[in-house]
């Protein structure tokens, strides 16, 4: 067995390789398995994925100081909008319709990353710092054992269950004053900011701090003010290339929806997640790029595909996102149900135009490539009625009649 549950586990991974990886946020979860390892002779190296959510380099290289391990940061944004968020805009990847998924889609990326780091450097282990509440845990340990790497991998958080208290505690202790108490547990990326835990550990009762929130608040400054309130955004074979007539990169544009979308109090969303055994979860995300360019693909396709093919196209997005959130990303399931999904984005072209009010964004044009839709109904009805009514009923015993029953 060479998976990592436990923090006794590690000491056996420090008596068996030289080299450790261990995916590094600056966080206080994996800020205390630098502590851990401090007491093995065992080098460690640090790998935090930036994934656009703006990384402090500053504390990270102070954190990773304190201990004596070395640091990488790798920029992978670009990656991730193409290997990602492209293909979750095409599948419409909501989590049982509620709300946009986000740790699902960037797990991969950073596991991709973290085995072309550990190769390189011959790091026989990965360490990551999920635990039994987070999905996290089934995503990054499924996606390594996908990869194919063969030493030792895990969170020692699967089976250690150590208080946050405990965790400052044993840090202070060290020297290391950095954190300070929080409420909530997050994750974040340019895609999605979600929280959960602490105040937000019970459902039936719970309270959304404003001070959580970034990008979904009510900022004036950041509306748009010279084009009316009015968003357009130019899709081309299934992807996003303009907005407001302007041509953009991906990453860029997602990062200037999240403001400017958001500076309207968009994009907020609240919800359940399961557990490994289906045990719930309550989740509050703001992602007001995710919002608006799925919405705006959505109609679209609407616009230009037949609903027989919606309809099946539907069933292929639950099993396309399910099985991201399941760990399982690249599965054949998955490749199999994305075969049909970048098949019918090819047709996916044209634009939306919204227009954005206090926490509302609403179409208000929809102009597709090859569309289906009518854009003038009364001369539709004429022209209909008139071809149709050449159609003749023939009369019983006729020659066609009989003809048709010989």
């Amino acid at each position: 067995m060479r998976k990592i549950r436990s923090i006794e586990d590690l000491s056996t991974v420090a008596a068996s390789v030289d080299h450790v990886l261990t995916l590094f946020s600056g966080g206080l979860d994996s800020s205390y398995i630098l502590e851990v390892f401090k007491q093995y002779p065992i080098k460690v190296t640090a790998l935090a994925v930036d994934l656009g959510d703006g990384i402090d380099e500053e504390k990270l290289h102070d954190i990773a100081s304190h201990f004596g391990v070395e640091l990488m940061i790798l920029d992978a944004r670009q990656e991730f909008v193409e290997h990602s968020i492209v293909a979750a805009i095409q599948a419409q990847a909501m989590y049982l319709g509620d709300y946009p998924v986000s740790s699902s889609i960037s797990r991969p990326i950073i596991v991709k990353k973290a085995v072309e780091v550990a190769k390189q450097l011959g790091c026989d282990a990965i360490v990551h710092t999920a635990n039994q509440s987070q999905n996290s845990l089934r995503r990054l340990n499924g996606a390594i054992e996908r990869s194919g790497y063969t030493g030792f991998y895990g969170s020692p958080y699967e089976y250690s269950a150590i208080t946050r208290e405990e965790k400052m505690k044993v840090l202070t202790q060290s020297g290391l004053l950095v954190f300070s108490s929080r409420n909530v547990s997050g994750d974040s990326n340019l895609w999605c900011r979600e929280f959960e835990s602490g105040v937000l550990d019970n459902p039936e009762l719970f309270e959304i701090s404003e001070s959580l929130m970034q990008w979904s608040t009510w900022q004036e400054e950041n509306q748009l003010h010279e084009s009316q309130h009015e968003l357009k955004i130019g899709f081309k074979q299934g992807v996003p290339v303009t907005l407001n007539e302007q041509e953009m990169g991906l990453l860029d544009m997602i990062t200037y929806l999240n403001i400017c979308v958001g500076a309207y109090e968009v994009g907020r969303f609240v919800g359940f997640d399961h557990l490994e055994e289906d045990e719930k979860v309550l989740e509050v995300r703001e992602a007001p790029a995710a919002l608006v360019l799925m919405k705006a693909y959505k109609h679209l396709e609407t616009a230009i595909l037949p609903t027989d093919l919606l309809m099946l196209k539907s069933q292929h997005q639950t099993v396309w996102t399910m099985e991201a959130v399941e760990g399982r990303w690249e599965s054949m399931l998955q490749q199999a149900s994305y075969a049909l999904i970048a098949y019918t984005a090819k047709t996916i072209s044209g634009s939306v135009t919204f227009r954005l009010s206090r926490g509302n964004l609403l179409a208000s044009s929809i102009k597709a490539e090859h569309p289906r839709y009518i854009t003038d109904r009364d001369n539709w009805e004429i022209n209909t009625a008139r071809k149709r009514s050449l159609r003749r009923v023939t009369p019983m015993g006729s020659d066609e009649t009989l003809k048709k029953y010989a």
